[in-house]
């Protein structure tokens, strides 16, 4: 199988990968809704827009601890796929993962669904705040320029997706030659709809459990997205 996989990337100068929390957690990054039970709240509630504004404090103590991985490092399937696009086969990685594992493997032409820990901005006046910035303010974080409250530019659960990266997403989808899915369950909506906007017979999905979607693959393999990605390169 892997084989006939090889053989297609080798032919297409168009492939999109579309992944998930699964890409991320070869790279030691646990999946956030693991946190369940070590809080009052569920983990979807700690990350909505209401838990943010109503409670700020917590919120950042929450998305600190769960939600920030500096010390991660790309893992293969990352490093692969920057591999794959300076090869010119890859066009595009669509991504659920807000960590920038993509960007720090090397991929430049990476669409985040729900936004990245990368990129923060005051709320009041629109100033940019790294990362770094981010982790080293106590409590939460203020707007070096005018105090106002600094929010990542992540997509927290109540939050409409941002529709002109969810569009880019569906025209690359739509034209692509092959789209591989790796480590996400396909059931979180709208992000998962995206499959539906592909219109080639090359559907590859690579994922331990299964997915509505698994029917409609060309090719379905369960193993580790990190060995299947070395595989592809051997």
């Amino acid at each position: 199988m892997l084989e006939k996989l090889k053989g297609w990337i080798k032919e297409s100068k168009n492939i999109v990968f579309f992944g998930g929390a699964g890409v991320s957690t070869e790279s030691g990054i646990p999946d956030f809704r693991s946190s369940s039970g070590l809080y009052s709240h569920s983990p979807e509630y700690l990350l909505s827009r209401t838990y943010f504004d109503g409670h700020t404090e917590e919120f950042y103590k929450f998305y600190r601890e769960k939600m920030i991985h500096s010390e991660a490092l790309p893992n293969r399937a990352h490093e692969v796929l920057a591999e794959l696009e300076r090869a010119g086969s890859v066009r595009a990685v669509i991504t659920q993962n807000i960590d920038g594992l993509h960007q720090k493997a090397g991929s430049i032409n990476v669409i985040e669904l729900h936004g990245g820990v990368r990129e923060n901005y005051c709320m009041e006046c629109g100033e940019y705040h790294s990362l770094e910035y981010i982790v080293k303010s106590p409590g939460v974080p203020r707007c070096r320029k005018c105090r106002g409250i600094v929010k990542p530019k992540v997509t927290l659960y109540e939050e409409p997706l941002d529709m002109k990266e969810f569009e880019r997403a569906v025209n690359y989808i739509r034209e692509a030659d092959i789209l591989i899915v790796g480590g996400t369950s396909l059931v979180v909506q709208p992000a998962a709809s995206l499959v539906e906007y592909y219109r080639g017979d090359r559907l590859v999905l690579i994922n331990k459990g299964d997915t509505p979607y698994n029917s409609r693959a060309n090719m379905v393999i369960r193993e580790p997205l990190g060995e299947v990605f070395e595989k592809l390169l051997s």
